[in-house]
């Protein structure tokens, strides 16, 4: 593409994004650490669904150093509903890198902040270039449709080797002096303009040397190879009522320290099917429940199943969890049974790692998305 359609491309990109850009918390100061957090909350998240949570997460931790300090189980709490939540460990692990080794003032060097837990190649570009003015590349998902239409990119975007072309081709247009300016406009003008479906080409202010627009190609670019589907899995779950002292409370365990959900508070269940999304077919629900029943029991939880609550779903990035909820009662048995539970094969050793809790407890755990929603219907009945 000749020199003076890039260079027509970046001063209207520019001039668009003085106009058009949205009023974002994290635009209103320069600050690294905000930068940095709404980086992170923005992965595979949407914006208008991150701005309340980055309000209440930088009202709770205001400075590296209080989120570094931080206990685990509240920043996950904090983090609660937004998914994702080895995000929310890496970057606490993260503050504290920066704590320790940079006196709690973010590095701005290239090495020294891709060299902090969870930060990758884009989110490093976008922390250096927003935060710190340099010219920087930080290429996601919207950069890459926006140059593949542009520049017409007829390449795979999930291969390295587009990413590091769009990465070296990125650094070629950044105006000097305006790297801050620059990265955020063209963001911008992949989520409000250049979108995956139906893009807004006519009030595109690159619209007129767009190389996608001029070969109709527009709607078929970036080329993108399929992901995987998530791998269906059935769990069956119990909410396990209590007696006794326990009257009126259900169990609830903690997920272990590292993997999927790491630290998390869950309801016991277990795997019984990978073949589908629904109940096999073969399982009664007087079959379902004894087995559960019969599972529950190797973890040291004696219960009776009741009857089946409700269904749910949850879909992680390469798994989906379709869950049958069982109502069940607390069987009851010595106090050792708990103490038993706790150093089951599956879950961590010499920990307190169950509770009984009522609605109101739901406030002092962070629960996975799947199971709040279990719980909130619950108890709302």
């Amino acid at each position: 593409m000749p020199t003076e359609h890039k260079q027509y491309f970046s001063h209207e990109l520019l001039d668009w994004y003085e106009i058009n850009k949205r009023d974002l918390p994290w635009r209103r100061h320069r600050d690294p650490y905000y930068i940095w957090v709404s980086e992170i909350m923005l992965q595979q998240t949407r914006v208008d669904t991150v701005i309340p949570y980055f309000h209440r997460f930088i009202e709770r931790f205001p400075t590296i150093q209080s989120l570094a300090d931080a206990p685990e189980d509240d920043v996950l709490k904090c983090w609660e509903g937004l998914g994702y939540y080895s995000r929310a460990r890496n970057l606490q692990a993260a503050a504290r890198q920066v704590t320790e080794q940079y006196g709690g003032v973010m590095p701005s060097g290239k090495d020294e902040v891709s060299g902090l837990k969870g930060i990758g190649p884009y989110t490093s570009g976008a922390i250096r270039s927003i935060a710190f003015n340099i010219p920087a590349a930080a290429v996601d998902g919207n950069v890459m449709r926006v140059l593949s239409r542009y520049f017409l990119i007829e390449e795979d975007i999930m291969k390295v080797k587009t990413r590091t072309k769009m990465e070296d081709l990125v650094l070629t247009l950044v105006p000097d002096g305006r790297a801050s300016d620059f990265t955020q406009a063209l963001m911008e003008l992949g989520a409000l303009i250049c979108t995956p479906k139906s893009p807004k080409c006519l009030v595109c202010p690159v619209m007129e040397h767009c190389s996608a627009r001029l070969e109709g190609k527009e709607e078929s670019l970036p080329i993108k190879t399929k992901a995987k589907p998530p791998r269906p899995e059935y769990r069956l779950t119990a909410i396990v009522e209590g007696t006794g002292v326990h009257e009126g409370k259900i169990l609830i365990r903690k997920r272990p320290s590292t993997g999927l959900l790491a630290g998390m508070w869950e309801l016991p269940h277990v795997i019984v099917s990978t073949e589908g999304s629904a109940v096999p077919t073969a399982m009664s629900e007087e079959t379902a429940m004894a087995r559960l029943r019969a599972a529950l029991l190797t973890e040291a939880i004696p219960v009776l199943p009741i009857g089946h609550v409700m269904h749910a779903e949850h879909t992680f990035s390469h798994i989906q969890w379709n869950m049958g909820v069982y109502r069940c009662k607390w069987q009851d048995v010595p106090p050792a049974a708990l103490v038993a539970a706790e150093s089951a094969a599956a879950y961590e050793t010499g920990e307190e790692n169950f509770r009984w809790i009522d609605v109101h407890d739901m406030e002092r755990y962070a629960f996975p998305n799947v199971f709040i929603r279990i719980l909130n219907a619950y108890f709302s009945s």
